[in-house]
């Protein structure tokens, strides 16, 4: 009872400062957003149609920068981060470059929990250990998330979440913590945070246990957070960036970094396209590392003694049938049996759940291992009423978060959930760590040291706190009702004749929240082209986003599209598989591919999806979870 007092004691204490403070918080966000967007770059990027240059515009103007006409900024990188950091720059009116050794999300951003959240362990943290800096995190989150919505609203939602409570100490305590987290969302507030009666809970998620451990279910507290699509928004700010005219190039591998042969400092890269096997030399007045897991790979690239940064930590996932979760809830544990979180949430018509946090060693195909699905599963099991089987899950996959030490600092053994950014070699600036959540304000940071490292001159500060993402600006929820009734789906029969179909409910929806009002551009393809028909069996996705990803979204291989396109791979591998030969046979026709092309791709995408441990193909003990 004691320490029962001394935890409530302590959420008073910080309520009370986080009261003060959200007063000063205000003050400095609100100065910080009104840095408007300007109206030719926001009207460039809506009236694009999101036509994109080609690859081989991109390429050119790599090739073209010289050391007497360098670019401003060339980014090696491609995840959330580094197109973040293209996007910033180019707005400021900066001339940059950005290269990606494979697609754009196809490590970390893609393989994320799918959360745009403020942190409530980072809340929980600041409450137990009166930590003024875990709190000033968990404010920026939040700020930051509302943020992200807001400019990708096709891409992101909130999300309601719901923490059982099986005593009425839990209700009193987790009731005050997620109203601190109201408290200190202040006016970036999703919804507010609520307490529901068992019957309420059960009624609003039917499957949650109504005893465990011998305790009966309190009821639950729901507050909320915000959910993505990654890999979509991620190849969004990638297209957004190549509108507003940065020169962005995925499969693109820096080789070696160009130095000045007077001082040292770093001048550019030496580039191999991994496509065409061609190499040049892109020249640049700065360079930014935002390689994520791999950033230390960079480095050593200028210095093989140079200490790390990254201690790499894995975070497995599995997805399950949408039986397991309702429809726009979703389920969070803070601390299960051996202290760690697990949740399960409604994601694209499935139960996306997880995770893990342990460490591991850098791949670029990182795979779950059987114990850790076999955690998940465990989890889940304390509090569902139903059976949890490991035949039901779907896909499984790994993630590596590229948890950052700098290597600036005295002490090494501090390892951090924020981002780093520094610059220990002239010329080369690097960024690493934080989270999805924090990208745009990563960016912000990244590209301001290298204003400062390579004395550059914008024509304007940072102005993506307010810019739209391609197929965001004037998107509305209900787009996919147009969709529904102005479109048919033509679909091509085994014998070669063209009928027409319904645009299904389900399709319309799909189209809209996956490219926002560029989806009729998608409706159209499948409508005049007779592409209509659906890639998998229960799943919305046509064979007309194929040809649209490879002519407007840089989609380059048959895994680019099952993974990162659309999300079929991490959905439902077999049902990836199944998909394989036509998703390739469309991209022949798009990209011209011979034969040892379309052997090789086939080949490639079946080795990504092994790695996808599902229950169709994964070898496993199938004891308590049948």
């Amino acid at each position: 009872m004691a320490s029962s007092a001394l935890r409530l004691r302590r959420i008073g204490a910080i309520a009370a400062a986080a009261a003060a403070a959200t007063t000063t918080f205000t003050v400095t966000i609100s100065s910080n957003d009104n840095r408007s967007v300007d109206p030719s770059i926001q009207t460039k990027i809506a009236t694009s149609n999101g036509v994109v240059p080609p690859r081989r515009a991109h390429i050119s103007s790599l090739v073209g920068s010289t050391p007497d006409k360098p670019l401003d900024i060339l980014v090696v990188g491609g995840g959330a981060t580094g197109c973040g950091v293209a996007l910033d720059a180019v707005t400021r009116g900066l001339r940059v470059g950005l290269v990606e050794r494979e697609d754009f999300a196809s490590g970390t951003s893609s393989r994320s929990t799918k959360l745009i959240h403020g942190g409530v362990r980072y809340l929980e943290k600041a409450v137990f250990n009166v930590d003024y800096g875990q709190l000033k995190l968990v404010f920026h989150a939040l700020k930051e998330r509302k943020q992200v919505i807001d400019n990708a609203p096709h891409l992101c939602h909130s999300l309601p979440c719901m923490t059982p409570c099986f005593g009425w100490f839990e209700v009193v305590y987790y009731w005050a913590g997620l109203k601190l987290y109201d408290l200190v969302a202040g006016a970036r507030l999703l919804h507010m945070s609520r307490y529901y009666s068992a019957q309420e809970s059960i009624e609003l998620f039917p499957t949650l246990k109504r005893m465990g451990d011998d305790k009966s279910l309190k009821g639950t507290v729901v507050y909320y957070d915000g959910q993505m699509n990654d890999s979509r928004l991620n190849v969004g700010l990638a297209c957004t960036a190549s509108l507003a005219g940065a020169s962005v190039l995925n499969y693109a591998e820096v080789v070696s970094l160009l130095k000045d042969d007077v001082d040292g400092r770093i001048i550019g890269a030496r580039i191999r396209d991994n496509i065409s096997g061609e190499e040049f030399d892109t020249y640049a007045k700065v360079v930014i590392n935002a390689a994520g897991p791999f950033c230390d790979f960079i480095r050593k690239l200028v210095d093989k003694a140079a200490p790390p940064m990254i201690s790499p930590s894995s975070g497995v996932h599995i997805v399950l049938p949408d039986y397991y979760s309702p429809e726009g809830m979703g389920l969070i544990v803070p601390k299960t049996k051996d202290g760690r979180v697990v949740f399960m949430l409604p994601w694209l018509g499935r139960t996306l759940a997880g995770t893990t946090d342990s460490n591991t060693i850098l791949t670029m195909l990182p795979e779950p291992h059987e114990d850790e699905i076999q955690f998940i599963l465990d989890a889940l099991s304390d509090y569902l009423c139903i059976k949890v089987r490991r035949t039901d899950v779907l896909s499984a996959w790994s993630g590596i978060r590229p948890l950052a030490m700098d290597p600036r600092a005295k002490n090494t053994e501090s390892i951090s959930r924020d981002h780093v950014v520094c610059e220990d070699f002239p010329g080369l600036v690097t960024i690493t760590g934080g989270k999805w959540t924090t990208y745009r304000s990563m960016a912000e940071d990244a590209v301001d040291a290298a204003i400062k490292s390579g004395k550059l001159s914008p024509a304007n500060e940072c102005i993506t706190h307010n810019l739209i993402l391609t197929g965001g600006s004037g998107w509305d929820p209900s787009n996919f009702t147009v969709i529904a009734q102005q479109y048919v789906r033509m679909k091509q029969t085994r014998d070669g004749r063209v009928v027409p179909g319904v645009m299904d409910t389900a399709v319309a929806k799909h189209l809209s929240q996956a490219y926002g009002t560029l989806a009729e551009r998608v409706a159209s393809i499948s409508q005049n082209e007779g592409l209509g028909k659906r890639l998998a069996h229960g799943y919305p996705f046509l064979e007309a986003e194929v040809a649209y990803c490879a002519r407007y979204e840089y989609c380059e291989s048959a895994t680019d599209f099952i993974a990162r396109r659309c999300r079929l791979a991490f959905l439902d591998t077999d049902a990836a598989h199944q998909a394989l030969p036509r998703v390739i046979e469309i991209l022949t026709a798009e990209h011209k591919w011979d034969t040892s092309r379309k052997n090789y791709e086939f080949k490639k995408a079946k080795e990504f999806l092994e790695t996808f441990k599902s229950s169709k193909n994964a070898q496993f003990h199938d004891g308590k979870h049948k």
